[in-house]
């Protein structure tokens, strides 16, 4: 198969050496890109002018962040949600995740339309049906969405706002929910894409500004892009088997940041990928969208 333009461009950016990277997060006020280190507790801030790669410990497991309209981060902490301060590196505690359990931790998160934070929690040792996704809203309201799940991930919204898109790696696909951006619910659930039990499960996601998914396939090495209805329209093979997760970003949001990572790869494989847990980028011809600001 022939290299696609975007694969033609892959850069490295930084040989960060991530456990786990996750999260990627463009912040246009600042033109950074922030991401995380989940078990390392790290929250990196990538500044592609000046760089290198700058991280912040947080001093525990931290899922994701987001963007504040004041401009602080929130930090998806192992048991609460914690306000970051960037220019310090200060956290003080916005509210708990309860009840409280030192066996869970948060993995992956981002706001939807309306400015409500979703966050979805695991079992830190992957316990089936242990998962579950939770609503933050500006209010402090926390709300469970769905529960019963094994490693929640990637979610996004279409455009339009009408459609969330959401993963559990353990179902080895992408399903779609018709979304009401108003009250923030999601119902009808459909299977949008499976991925072949071969190794390889969907982790994160972004959608672009034509409605098009970009998939984090990892331990398969790639990124998918699928249409909204399902199809799979090319990919992007990087030098990693463990691809987590992308965002959209630059000053024209036409660049895919990828997040990769170390995680459970044998002393032989870290030889035979010396790159894993790096931090990548292309320019895959599309543009993205910019992310919400969380509306608290």
């Amino acid at each position: 198969m022939a290299a696609t333009a975007a694969q033609a461009s892959l850069e490295l950016l930084d040989r960060a050496r991530a456990t786990t990277g996750e999260g990627p997060l463009w912040d246009a006020a600042r033109g950074v890109l922030w991401w995380v280190d989940i078990p390392a507790g790290l929250v990196h801030r990538f500044d592609p002018r000046r760089g290198p790669d700058v991280p912040l410990d947080v001093g525990a497991a931290v899922g994701a962040v987001a963007l504040r309209r004041d401009g602080t981060l929130l930090a998806a902490l192992a048991d609460s949600l914690a306000v970051l301060d960037p220019a310090d590196g200060r956290l003080a505690t916005l509210l708990p995740f309860l009840p409280a359990d030192p066996a869970l931790r948060c993995n992956d998160g981002k706001v939807d339309p309306a400015g409500r934070f979703w966050i979805g929690r695991l079992d830190r040792a992957e316990a089936a049906g242990a998962g579950t996704l939770l609503r933050v809203g500006a209010d402090g309201s926390v709300t469970t969405c769905l529960a019963g799940l094994t490693v929640p991930n990637g979610l996004d919204w279409s455009p339009d706002g009408g459609t969330m898109y959401y993963v559990d790696s353990a179902w080895g696909e992408v399903r779609r929910y018709d979304f009401d951006p108003l009250h923030g619910t999601m119902t009808r659930e459909a299977s949008l894409v499976r991925f072949p039990a071969d190794g390889g499960v969907p982790d994160g996601l972004t959608v672009d500004a034509e409605g098009c998914l970009w998939v984090a396939w990892w331990g398969m090495g790639r990124i998918e892009r699928v249409s909204p209805g399902g199809e799979h329209l090319e990919s992007i093979e990087l030098p990693v088997s463990q691809v987590a997760s992308c965002a959209f970003g630059g000053d024209d949001l036409d660049q895919l940041y990828v997040t990769t990572a170390r995680e459970g790869l044998t002393a032989e494989r870290l030889r035979a990928e010396p790159l894993a847990g790096a931090l990548f980028r292309c320019r895959p011809g599309v543009r993205g969208r910019p992310p919400t600001l969380f509306a608290g």
